[in-house]
């Protein structure tokens, strides 16, 4: 049964009767809504009425291509927007390319069309020839679609500074849709290109955020920018042993034995036995140089199963193997490496300019430097500059890793170089293989080379006498039987060589001084991650 008043609860519990004034307050405040809202639905109404009935002079010319099957070849040429330039003002061009970000405000629209490193600024004006409902269209497509664009090339009086093409602007034509982006997205582009060093109250993404959705971290024009450098590596690591004479191989990653003789490998089963996966190539380089190869050289992925956590460690990572023979010194090969490296940072400075730039806006980092013959220095040499420091430091003990980032300091301060090679580590912290050496015991015939105080190779003269091989083997623990068909390698004659590994991504992050080996990675592997 309806009463005069109705009642509402009070915050000590007790109910307040309304007064009939105050119902008849809110029930005219409910028709005013209600009378609103049907005014501002027949006013949308109206305005799509009134679109729909007024000629929409960019028809055809914008849309979604819908999924392409290869049902049909289309004669578009496209043009970079790295080489949109000045010198294309006037000219029409397609370019195909991501939605990096897009801003409508009445009838004026800017969007920046992303295709890698590159972004160029488009512009959307409504008249004559574009129509609201283009700028619509555009409005609505997400952020991170593959959109295609037609336009005019204009110079413009004041630089574009957001943009990578600077000089010039894109007047929208035609625009489709290759392939829409979700409207949400995990991460944003922007935020997870923002500098180490901003003090701002910007969003930026952490690290494990930004490799759980690797996909679209690659898309930063950081990520894109390392992989470029990344590639220009092996391309200047294989070129440079070609034209030396090398022979790039392929080894087996299953291997019956540990390669270095330690615990840390990843053991799998194989058909009722164990197999492990290979540390290193380095049995099998060896093997080929007594297979009368000569020289030789790999790329290929190398495991650890080591449960380390550091800004530099991975369980899988690419190794640039190679190995040498020599006629009479193990230096002959060192001074082959050492110039290697040389010649690879030579080439990423010459021809990678602007993607370095591009790594350094987001982590700045002081440039690399490096001599122009690679310094060598003695392991005593190195323990030397240590103490001087106020640093102990055995002359048989393994660097410890704040040594060796110390040691990079003082080589650095005192022979302007990010880049050293320390010679005749000692015998007791090489793997069984190496060779000792001949005129101390303490010490052996290897040598790690460094970046940044970080090793990045670890190499040596390898033992070829077997009975000297099955000696140092027995002293490593390793089982015999595993090893014999290497150990059998050496019977019947094998020149003296030597060899190292370097460390792809390691050398990359150090090279970039960007911090973390996983940002050098692809899809990086380490004790926690497995995915993606």
């Amino acid at each position: 049964m309806a009463t005069e008043a109705e009642s509402i609860p009070e915050a000590s519990g007790e109910e307040k009767k309304l007064s009939k004034k105050e119902l008849n307050k809110l029930e005219k405040a409910r028709k005013k809504a209600e009378l609103k809202a049907q005014a501002d639905a027949n006013k949308a109404q109206e305005e799509a009425a009134a679109a729909a009935a007024e000629v929409d002079v960019s028809e055809g010319h914008y849309g979604t291509y819908g999924l392409i099957q290869s049902t049909e070849r289309k004669d578009i040429t496209f043009t970079n927007v790295a080489d949109l330039t000045e010198a294309l003002d006037g000219k029409e061009v397609w370019l195909r390319g991501r939605l990096h970000t897009s801003r409508v405000k009445g009838k004026t629209g800017f969007i920046v069309l992303r295709q890698q490193i590159s972004t160029v600024q488009g512009t959307v004006f409504v008249g004559e020839a574009i129509s609201k409902q283009f700028l619509k269209f555009v409005e609505k497509i997400s952020k991170e679609s593959i959109i295609d664009v037609y336009g005019l090339v204009k110079k413009v009086d004041q630089k574009i500074a957001s943009c990578s093409q600077q000089d010039i602007e894109v007047a929208v034509q035609q625009v489709f849709v290759v392939s829409a982006a979700a409207q949400r997205l995990p991460l944003q582009i922007e935020d997870a290109s923002r500098s180490a060093d901003d003090s701002s109250d910007l969003v930026s993404v952490n690290l494990d955020t930004r490799l759980d959705n690797r996909v679209l971290d690659l898309r930063t024009p950081t990520s894109q920018a390392i992989f470029k450098i990344q590639a220009g590596i092996c391309e200047s690591f294989r070129n440079h042993l070609a034209s030396r004479g090398f022979v790039e191989i392929h080894t087996p990653k299953i291997i019956s034995a540990a390669s270095e003789g330690g615990a840390n490998v990843f053991e799998v089963s194989y058909f009722k036995r164990s197999a492990y996966l290979a540390q290193s190539p380095q049995l099998y380089k060896q093997m080929a140089i007594a297979g009368d190869f000569n020289k030789v050289y790999t790329i290929g992925s190398v495991f650890r199963a080591e449960d380390s956590n550091t800004h530099r460690h991975m369980t899988e990572f690419i190794g640039l193997d190679l190995e040498m023979a020599f006629s009479f010194h193990y230096h002959e090969v060192v001074e082959v490496i050492g110039g290697l490296l040389i010649d690879i940072f030579r080439h990423l400075q010459t021809n990678y300019g602007s993607e370095i730039e591009a790594v350094r806006k987001q982590y700045p980092s002081e440039p690399f430097l490096f001599t122009e013959k690679p310094l060598i220095l003695h392991f005593t040499e190195g323990v030397k500059l240590l103490k001087e420091a106020g640093v102990e430091q055995g002359v048989e003990e393994d660097l410890s890793t704040a040594n060796e980032r110390l040691l990079g300091k003082l080589v650095r301060e005192k022979y302007k170089t990010d880049y050293y090679i320390l010679d005749k580590f000692p015998l007791a912290v090489r793997p069984f293989y190496t060779m000792p050496d001949p005129t101390d015991k303490r010490f052996s015939n290897s040598y790690d080379m460094f970046m940044r105080g970080e090793e990045i190779l670890s190499g040596a003269q390898r033992i070829h006498d077997p009975d000297l091989l099955i000696e140092r083997a027995k002293l490593h623990e390793v089982e015999l039987p595993k090893i014999q068909a290497y150990i059998d390698a050496f019977k019947y004659g094998c020149p003296p060589h030597a060899g190292g590994g370097i460390g792809l991504e390691r050398v990359t992050m150090l090279f970039l001084g960007t911090g973390n080996i996983r940002l050098s990675s692809l899809f990086p592997r380490d004790p926690k991650r497995l995915t993606p």
